[in-house]
């Protein structure tokens, strides 16, 4: 099995590097999709390059995170890969919990170990925890799965177990429609408890638009929900 750790990033100048530094630690190689920032995150990752372990993949139009974990899975795959952790760059995951990640894996070598946070974490925003639950529900209704936290970005992907790239649309919701289908293709989906920090509200950096996002997802559940029923895809049940 190799391993390696991608980093989808969108106007993190403040963190992206220090994320990168902690990530390093566990795993060696890093593939860092760079979602066309506008602020200094494109210059601090060109310092990055002459490093043989860092791929930075970077273009000028921001897609969204669904296009970037598309772009940095392929390009993984290209490099032959077989696993892919993915972590968001705005630091509120300690890579420290990566070995646990890897410790799941043993158990699970062809599936998606996916990161567990805590939800009632200091400084954890509201509207985070209502739409971790309502995506729950959902994910819970079209799969049969029971999973805590299916909004986590911090995930150990088998690159076997990922179904429909193509498929995938270009925002957040992406990362729900990743387990989705996975869950369908008959790939395990287990979870592990992880950390996570929220830093203040005036100290955060945060691209997810409540209303606009929202929506999105909602129109996407009714989507896979029309799919659980018609197509009758296999389920998992624990």
């Amino acid at each position: 099995m190799k391993t390696c750790v991608l980093i989808p990033t969108y106007n993190n100048e403040g963190t992206i590097l220090q994320v990168v530094r902690d990530v390093r630690q566990y795993v060696k190689d890093i593939i860092i999709v760079n979602d066309g920032s506008t602020d200094n995150t494109g210059d601090l990752l060109a310092s990055l390059t002459s490093q043989p372990s860092v791929t930075v993949v970077s273009y000028k139009k921001n897609r969204g995170k669904g296009y970037a974990l598309v772009k940095g899975f392929r390009t993984a795959m290209s490099k032959g890969f077989t696993h892919v952790i993915t972590i968001d760059a705005d630091g509120q995951h300690f890579a420290s919990d990566i070995p646990a990640l890897l410790s799941t894996m043993r158990d699970n070598p062809e599936g998606i170990i996916v990161g567990n946070r805590n939800l009632n974490e200091k400084n954890m925003p509201r509207g985070n925890t209502f739409a971790n639950k309502f995506s729950n529900f959902w994910f819970r209704l079209q799969t049969g799965i029971n999973l805590p936290d299916t909004q986590s970005g911090f995930r150990l992907y088998s690159l076997s177990s990922i179904k429909g790239l193509g498929l995938i649309t270009s925002r957040y919701e992406a990362e729900l429609e990743l387990l989705v289908f996975a869950a369908w293709s008959g790939a395990r989906i287990t979870s592990v408890p992880v950390r996570v920090y929220y830093p203040p509200a005036e100290e955060r950096v945060s691209h997810f638009r409540p209303f606009y996002d929202f929506a999105r997802i909602s129109v996407l559940n009714v989507f896979l929900c029309i799919g659980a029923l018609v197509c009758r895809p296999w389920r998992q049940t624990h």
